[in-house]
């Protein structure tokens, strides 16, 4: 019986994450070229064909999908046994700081594969608002922050740039009514910009909900007595996307990582974990 390649199985895993070789290369540090052979050789060690190209990325074949699981499982139990005989990894604590609205589906992954390759590190996480996250970050009280933003201050590296989109209650009929009726939260960042563009457009909009609270405006949207905006890929379960073209484009948003230099090694393990995280997400939307 032949033995799986646990380098050529990181590749294939990388490239089925982040949706193409190009992308993959860079999480790896590896060239393009080397991760192509990487993917070549597990192909011939199992004579199965496991990537096919879609336009300007790859996607599974069923035999890629089914090894996809079994490759996740044979890495993992791979790094847990080498961190935990070898010692090396690291230990220490990071403060990461996560918009309330982005914190789904991406943290969590990036939470559960921290715990997997690097036992020893723990990860406090804070959610708040994009601009008192910046506020704490400036005052070196976080590690490491995600926020979304119109642009990109010095410093800061966008892990992926996101249409912002309307959402309501599944099969609700709020949205057709005028006044528009809205749900925001006094620090969204979201809502000025919303705000100005009906205003543009010439919609008449009245306040639903004037909260302080994320889950107030959710609640309130979910029972179909207001709308509000998400990041497309990221909004609650509950929501729904809205696709009427009378409502305004309300363009899209970046999301971007700012990393403390203190302690460069655990952050740098973050960071990572975040950059593939992300990825995933936007070759999933």
């Amino acid at each position: 019986m032949r033995n799986l390649d646990i380098t050529a199985l990181r590749s294939f895993v990388a490239v089925a994450e982040a949706g193409g070789v190009t992308r993959a290369a860079g999480f790896l540090n590896l060239t393009q070229s080397a991760v192509s052979m990487q993917i070549k050789r597990l192909e011939e060690t199992l004579e199965l064909s496991l990537l096919e190209r879609s336009g300007r990325g790859v996607r599974l074949t069923p035999a890629g999908a089914q090894l996809l699981n079994y490759a996740q499982k044979i890495i993992a139990l791979n790094d847990e046994a080498y961190l935990r005989l070898t010692h090396q990894s690291w230990e220490g604590e990071i403060v990461l700081g996560v918009p309330t609205d982005i914190v789904y589906p991406a943290i969590p992954r990036v939470l559960q594969q921290l715990g997997r390759t690097h036992p020893r590190l723990k990860v406090q996480l804070i959610s708040s608002y994009t601009r008192e996250l910046k506020t704490q970050f400036a005052r070196g009280e976080v590690d490491i922050i995600l926020t979304t933003e119109d642009g990109v201050d010095p410093g800061g590296e966008t892990l992926a740039e996101v249409p912002l989109r309307w959402v309501g209650a599944p099969d609700g009929q709020v949205w057709r009514a005028r006044p528009l009726r809205l749900a925001f939260c006094r620090l969204c960042g979201f809502r000025e910009g919303a705000l100005r563009r009906l205003d543009e457009a010439g919609i008449d909009w009245e306040m639903a909900v004037d909260s302080d609270n994320d889950r107030t405006v959710e609640a309130t949207v979910s029972a179909d007595l207001g709308i509000t905006s998400s990041l497309e890929g990221h909004a609650a379960p509950q929501l729904a996307y809205l696709d009427d073209p009378a409502l305004p484009d309300l363009g899209k948003q970046k999301i971007n990582l700012y990393a403390g230099t203190a302690r460069p090694a655990l952050v740098g393990a973050v960071c990572d974990a975040l950059r593939q995280s992300f990825a995933a997400v936007a070759a999933a939307a």
